[in-house]
């Protein structure tokens, strides 16, 4: 694996799978060769974090590939230094989650990005789940808070949920 060509290579493949999709191809486990897999794996990513971006790529142009480098280079990072390249086997309960309207210090959607983040950072999110899906995407708007930053956050405070909480409070009252 080579890191230095990390975003090189990510943009090639973020730019295929956009381009699948935009053709009109569905299914994230049709986007890509096995070279292309076996790089993703290698990386932490997996086929259903590229076909998401894709989705949303072709839906509203959101995230967008800056946002997603910054986010899987995170991720990365995380997989090979903190997971030594090994991928977790446990798989976020979305069941679990709390709602999306729940609350923690009048701010929604925070009590369920926290667990969100900390799955997508280890690896975990179900396949039905997007880190920077539309809602995450509107609660970071509102707080004008940058997904790979959030990230980071959460990875710094780990089990920490009361040091997220009140560094979001403290940029959301600085957002207005």
């Amino acid at each position: 694996m080579k890191h230095y060509d990390f975003p090189t290579k990510f943009l090639a493949i973020y730019g295929h799978a956009v381009a699948l999709y935009a053709k009109g191809q569905r299914g994230a486990s049709t986007f890509f060769d096995p070279e292309q897999t076996a790089w993703l794996a290698a990386n932490g990513i997996t086929a259903q974090h590229m076909y998401d971006y894709a989705e949303d790529e072709n839906a509203g142009g959101e995230p967008g590939f800056g946002h997603a480098l910054a986010i899987e280079t995170i991720r990365r990072d995380f997989f090979l230094n903190v997971q030594k390249a090994r991928p977790s086997t446990a798989v976020l309960d979305e069941s679990a989650m709390p709602g999306k309207s729940d609350a923690v210090k009048g701010i929604e959607w925070l009590p369920r990005i926290i667990p969100k983040t900390k799955a997508k950072l280890r690896g975990e999110l179900p396949e039905t789940l997007m880190y920077c899906c539309g809602g995450d995407r509107r609660f970071f708007k509102a707080h004008d808070i940058h997904p790979a930053e959030f990230l980071t956050l959460v990875w710094r405070n780990g089990d920490n949920d009361a040091a997220t909480v009140d560094w979001v409070v403290a940029r959301s009252q600085s957002a207005k």
